[in-house]
């Protein structure tokens, strides 16, 4: 019998179980493309009702819901202020750029939050606007602010709501919208307990991904106003994402959404545990109290090296810079697993010297 690895890269390897595959199985389709798929539909509407938007428009990929997402609210030759470890600006090959015309300006953030005060400095307002930057036309100017929740590479941190009301009460005093990358705001809604509509209510625009955490095998949907919707389905044909009999889609991501949600908290849990079995074992290579979500980072001497030795031990995790090393938990992840993926890593960072 051949013993399959634990594998923690990411909680985007998860399989769909029985009851999703049924789902797919039974699921009423029509052609999407021309708006007739009545699985799609209800996707749709149910996610734009959660986060108390008028309407959403289903996307293959969370890259493209968010250049969708971002274009829809930054015409070419503006800018997005984001984050420096933000995925729209480190992960996605500059896509907002090379095909929206949207230059992005970062900023570095405390652990994926930034504040209106922090904010306020870089925002370049419409110089005919009623909040102009004196005469300073040659300024790019700023559309949207991006972002991400949770914020991954600060290990899943958890945008708290007063962050968001703050950040939004400052933006709205101006024409910049808010734009939220939401691939796991799921995570974000259990860990805080911050109703999805909270969150959803404060933005503008928001992608949010189903094949993260909530085990659906792909998909993504932007989130906006009706107006906006309309034109993000026109920039999806655009891009090549629309498709036909979508609704065997759209059946995974409704059956995530109304069973995978509140089960979030065991992947947290488990993640703690993770955690605090890797902080025993080598006290300086982990933050515990960092660990909110499902995502753990942790200090090893030469990343590619350790998570070579941990394939060969059995436990899959991924190398996110020269000395950091992420694990991930997820639904397919229970809790033996988790115990034994902690007894292989403990001892790797034992035998680690830097750590």
């Amino acid at each position: 019998m051949v013993t399959l690895p634990i594998d923690l890269r990411s909680d985007t390897v998860t399989q769909p179980d029985e009851g999703m595959r049924r789902a797919i199985y039974d699921a009423e389709v029509g052609d999407d493309h021309r708006g007739e798929d009545p699985t799609m539909q209800a996707l749709e509407e149910h996610v734009a009702a959660i986060l108390r938007h008028e309407a959403a428009v289903f996307v293959p990929s969370g890259t493209m819901g968010n250049n969708i997402a971002l274009r829809l609210v930054a015409v070419p030759g503006t800018e997005v202020l984001a984050d420096t470890e933000c995925h729209v600006v480190s992960f996605e090959m500059g896509a907002l750029a090379a095909i929206g015309g949207v230059q992005t300006r970062t900023f570095v953030s405390q652990r994926g939050i930034v504040s209106p005060a922090a904010l306020a400095p870089l925002v370049s307002v419409d110089p005919e606007g009623p909040n102009a930057n004196g005469d300073n036309y040659a300024r790019v100017v700023t559309s949207a602010v991006a972002i991400e929740n949770t914020h991954v590479r600060s290990g899943g941190r958890a945008w708290r709501l007063p962050e968001v009301d703050a950040l939004a009460d400052f933006l709205g005093g101006t024409s910049v919208a808010l734009h939220c990358d939401g691939a796991r705001i799921w995570n974000a809604a259990v860990a805080t307990g911050t109703p999805l509509f909270e969150y959803g209510r404060r933005c503008t625009t928001l992608s949010v991904c189903l094949s993260k955490g909530l085990g659906a095998p792909v998909g993504s949907l932007v989130v906006t106003d009706a107006a906006r919707a309309e034109k993000a389905r026109a920039l999806r044909r655009q891009m090549g994402g629309t498709m036909r009999q979508s609704g065997v889609l759209a059946a995974a991501g409704l059956y995530a959404l109304k069973h995978n949600i509140d089960r979030l908290a065991e992947d947290h849990a488990r993640a703690a545990t993770l955690a605090r079995h890797l902080a025993e074992a080598a006290p300086r290579s982990v933050d515990v109290t960092a660990v909110e979500t499902n995502i753990v980072l942790f200090e090893v001497g030469a990343s590619n090296a350790f998570v070579a030795r941990a394939r060969a031990e059995g436990v899959l995790v991924g190398a996110i810079s020269p000395t950091v090393v992420r694990a991930m938990t997820h639904l397919d992840i229970d809790d033996n697993q988790v115990v034994r993926a902690a007894e292989v890593l403990a001892k790797l960072l034992e035998q680690d010297g830097s750590t």
